[in-house]
């Protein structure tokens, strides 16, 4: 499918690489850009991190309502709060999980991490086709704490279609039983960045959102992703993942992913459409 979304990008001096997969919520492919071009995955690891701990949830495997307590060797830098608090704070493992969504809290994201482990997050994404999504490890770690494979230099990665696909069995009710389904899309909901899709969100009069975001962005140097379902009129579910940007500025003045979601709602726009 041809468009004007990424000749309007090179138009306006946006030079990055572009990952980018929109699909209705039965799974069908409206459109794909290099859907399997593979990037660092940033914070929209969290996604499956989310999914994966509440299916651990479901089987009785974690109690989301259990106390973990925050130890000062456990705060690391980067997004989130956690960081900033004081050691021995007892938080519920949903407030946890609550954390590294909506605020991308790394610290939360490593305490999700350890309880879960890296072979058995990796091996649940093989288990579900999602071969080019791997956790590496913690983030935000020291030197002397990276294993070996971050010191290798190796990092978390992801692919748009990978993104779709777990979002769309998501929200179709093929991964978790339908309260666990809505939770996840609850807290999903609930981001607070909303640089990127959410951006674009048309406001009615009163100035509230016309559609619901369920949305995970992320971010390093340059690199601007977002991956989400949005509820327009034919509900979507995207993933765009970006790298090789040239602002190095913070959001949200970041001009880079200003022109992303300028070249991207009108796509959505027509894609959400329902006709006849």
């Amino acid at each position: 499918m041809t468009s004007p979304f990424l000749s309007d990008l090179r138009a306006q001096g946006y030079v990055g690489e572009i990952g980018l997969r929109v699909c209705d919520l039965t799974g069908r492919e409206l459109f794909a850009l290099n859907p399997e071009r593979v990037f660092p995955a940033a914070s929209t690891i969290k996604v499956p991190l989310l999914i994966l701990a509440l299916a651990w949830a479901q089987a009785g495997r974690l109690d989301l309502e259990s106390r973990v307590t925050l130890e000062a060797t456990d705060r690391v830098s980067g997004a989130g709060v956690l960081h900033e608090l004081g050691p021995g704070l007892a938080l519920s493992w949903r407030d946890v999980l609550t954390l590294m969504i909506i605020v991308s809290d790394n610290t939360a994201t490593n305490l999700v991490i350890g309880r879960l482990g890296v072979e058995a997050v990796n091996d649940w994404l093989t288990a579900h086709g999602w071969t080019e999504t791997r956790l590496v490890g913690k983030l935000q770690l020291p030197p002397g704490q990276r294993n070996a494979a971050q010191l290798r230099g190796e990092r978390n990665r992801t692919t748009a279609a990978d993104q779709t696909d777990l979002l769309g069995r998501l929200v179709r009710g093929e991964l978790l039983d339908a309260a666990h389904t809505a939770l996840a899309l609850d807290i999903l909901e609930r981001q607070q960045f909303r640089d990127l899709i959410g951006r674009g969100l048309p406001r009615a009069e009163n100035g509230e959102h016309l559609y619901r975001l369920a949305s995970k962005s992320g971010e390093l140097d340059g690199v601007h992703h977002d991956v989400g379902v949005l509820y327009t009129p034919r509900p979507l579910v995207i993933a765009l993942l970006t790298g090789g940007g040239t602002d190095r500025r913070e959001l949200p003045g970041n001009r880079d992913v200003n022109l992303l979601s300028e070249a991207l709602w009108p796509l959505l726009s027509a894609l959400g459409k329902v006709y006849g």
